[in-house]
């Protein structure tokens, strides 16, 4: 029984570390910075990372029990790697708990819109609250067009995985069109 435990344990978070691998590869494609209109900074790959992982969660919200379990051990995973990252920034320890409440609280404010905008297909919504949480008050929903389709085309591409993938820890995205055809 305890090496069952054990074995399952060690299986779960190699689960989570792939898929959180394929998440943060995803976010970290130079094309968003470049071709996407997302600023190469801290926060914009903090964006980016919060875009890709929301994709996820609008996929692993329809899953089973233990794909929702698997989720949420990635949910912890991206909030660990930005606690890690913050305190890598050089902020304090003291400040580091009201930094990942704001960051936190970002991120879930960006998964209600985002999801409803994909949910509706409003792609014009989404591009607006991209170019709102990007670009603070001055950015060019212009600029967010490339990014909102390509999250549209993500999440209709994740409706259609299968459970297994999703419980195994291989969901893959698309990759973006300004690079070679395939996923990530």
């Amino acid at each position: 029984m305890i090496l069952r435990i054990f074995g399952r344990n060690r299986s779960n978070k190699q689960i989570v570390q792939r898929q959180y691998g394929v998440i943060t590869a995803t976010a970290r494609q130079p094309c968003f910075f470049t071709d996407y209109g997302v600023p190469d900074t801290v926060m914009g790959r903090f964006e980016m990372l919060s875009v890709v992982m929301i994709l996820f969660l609008g996929r692993t919200s329809k899953s089973s029990e233990s794909g929702k379990q698997m989720a949420q051990e990635v949910v912890d995973a991206f909030f660990m790697d930005i606690d890690y990252s913050i305190r890598e920034l050089g902020v304090g320890d003291n400040s580091v708990p009201k930094r990942m409440k704001k960051l936190a609280g970002m991120f879930y404010g960006r998964l209600e819109r985002y999801m409803r905008c994909l949910q509706e297909r409003d792609l014009e919504q989404l591009a607006i609250a991209l170019a709102h949480n990007i670009h603070s008050d001055d950015g060019e929903t212009t600029e967010m067009a490339e990014l909102s389709r390509w999250m549209l085309e993500n999440a209709d591409h994740l409706e259609q995985t299968d459970e297994i993938v999703v419980e195994t820890g291989m969901v893959s995205f698309l990759v973006p069109e300004s690079m070679e055809t395939g996923r990530v």
